[in-house]
């Protein structure tokens, strides 16, 4: 996948700022991929000059003048053409992970207060999630949102992005307790 696809994506709902796409990216798209501000700008510059998206100039009385876009039908058919092609597994790189491949080796107090603050940050995404779930739903319960909603597949990726960071904060809270249990082992022996 390529960030345009993302940024295709995340503006089909509503004519978007630059500025309103980095904050979009970061509620919502970040739980499936990530990027920079200046690449998102950089993106907007190339999906204009493909004809993929259309911008509008606004002007604003107090603040300069913003450029809202929006997709037009080339970037809806790119957005067709992507989701017709096969999708290629996702690979996992992570530091922290490397880090604990090697806490036999190594003094593990800074994995586990690592652990902890990764922990501590999954739930911080898992509240988010929660919080865009209900502002996405509205009124309805979720089976009924995702039976009758208007536009379910932003709901279904933050589900996604749900159930990743409950596993990934699971498992930052086990590895976290059985490294502490192995530090005491060994004070007590």
């Amino acid at each position: 996948m390529a960030l345009r696809h993302a940024v295709l994506a995340a503006l089909l709902d509503h004519e978007l700022s630059g500025y309103q796409l980095a904050k979009a990216f970061d509620l919502g798209v970040a739980n499936f991929w990530h990027a920079l501000p200046q690449q998102l700008y950089a993106e907007l510059a190339k999906l204009e000059k493909a004809g993929m998206i259309e911008g509008r100039d606004v002007v604003q009385d107090t603040r300069p003048t913003k450029r809202l876009f929006r997709v037009t039908d080339a970037g809806l058919a790119e957005l067709e053409r992507f989701t017709e092609a096969a999708s290629k597994p996702s690979f996992l790189r992570d530091d922290l992970l490397v880090k604990i491949q090697a806490a036999d080796h190594v003094d593990t107090g800074h994995l586990i207060e690592q652990l902890t603050e990764r922990a501590a940050f999954a739930q911080a995404k898992l509240d988010l999630f929660g919080q865009l779930l209900l502002r996405m739903r509205g009124e309805r319960d979720e089976e009924e949102f995702l039976l009758h909603g208007e536009r379910i597949g932003p709901y279904l990726t933050c589900l996604g992005g749900i159930t990743y960071e409950q596993g990934n904060r699971d498992w930052c809270r086990r590895t976290a307790e059985v490294l502490e249990q192995r530090q005491a082992a060994r004070a007590r022996s």
